[in-house]
């Protein structure tokens, strides 16, 4: 009787670990959104172009975080002025996000300062689409987004592979997305990032002239080529996806949940600012690793 009790008792201790193990795993948050108390989120949208090409999807992107901010209750400020760029102004959002911006943002270095120094005290960064277009003759601000533009394909379809699965910002998204977009290439790409989802560069159309310049800019990756990243860098929190070209993508709801968890991820890292941790004291102050 007593090793059938015994035994009764291990069985019992045993379907007892499962099920903790089950709820304590059902408890996991699979989204970035369910850490984060949105009521006390306040985002920036930044929306100036420096000269050159102008997305026209820059007002459906700000129409569309303004759906976000209601249908979640965070706050949207949106702005085309870079006299924005003060402390006392930045100090209270929870991130900044560019959306298609291209080319010099700012007006002056002072600005550019600020812009650092609030990543620098903690501050939250999203870029959209053309964001790595920005600031191109600033090693910093290249450094913060991973890389600065060289070339996009022609807009057509073709396959975006997630290959960090287990990140909540690729929760519930296709494993493989076949869509229409731009597949953007970079250079002098930063080493920090950690790419979340990739570009399949064998499903464009190698049929056209592009094909040169397909293999010329897509080296040294092979067949993969980041299309979303994200990255701590210089005391901030970063994620930037490559996607989002056509304007009608910011009505479609698997884009909109992507920039979605974006959001939601970035605001869950970022914490309350910390100016003490701003240690720059010009643009080009050395990083500090």
């Amino acid at each position: 009787m007593i090793s059938i009790f015994s035994r009764s008792r291990r069985i019992r201790t045993m379907l007892l670990l499962c099920v903790i193990t089950l709820v304590l795993s059902s408890g996991v948050s699979t989204t970035s959104d369910k850490k984060v108390n949105w009521k006390n989120v306040k985002v920036l949208v930044y929306t100036k172009n420096g000269k050159g090409y102008v997305h026209d999807n820059i007002p459906f992107a700000v129409s569309c975080i303004q759906k976000l901010g209601k249908e979640n209750g965070f706050k949207v400020d949106v702005s085309d002025t870079p006299t924005v760029f003060t402390e006392n102004n930045l100090k209270q959002y929870t991130l900044l996000l560019f959306p298609s911006t291209n080319n010099d943002v700012f007006d002056t270095d002072e600005q550019r300062l600020v812009f650092r120094r609030y990543i620098q005290s903690g501050g939250g960064f999203v870029g959209l689409h053309s964001v790595t277009g920005t600031e191109r003759n600033w090693k910093w601000f290249k450094m913060m987004v991973g890389g600065t533009f060289s070339w996009h394909a022609k807009n057509q379809k073709f396959k975006v592979k997630v290959i960090e699965s287990a990140h909540p910002t690729v929760q519930g998204l296709p494993k493989i997305w076949e869509r229409k977009d731009e597949c953007y290439f970079a250079k002098e790409l930063y080493p920090g990032t950690k790419v979340l989802m990739a570009h399949d560069v064998t499903s464009l159309d190698w049929n056209t002239t592009d094909s040169v310049k397909i293999r010329q800019f897509s080296a040294p990756y092979a067949d993969l080529y980041p299309a979303v990243w994200y990255q701590q860098f210089d005391g901030g929190n970063i994620w930037v996806t490559a996607l989002g070209h056509d304007k009608e993508n910011y009505e479609e709801p698997v884009y909109v949940k992507h920039i979605f968890q974006g959001i939601s991820f970035v605001a869950s890292q970022s914490k309350k600012l910390d100016v003490s941790k701003a240690y720059a004291d010009s643009r080009d102050t050395p990083v500090r690793f």
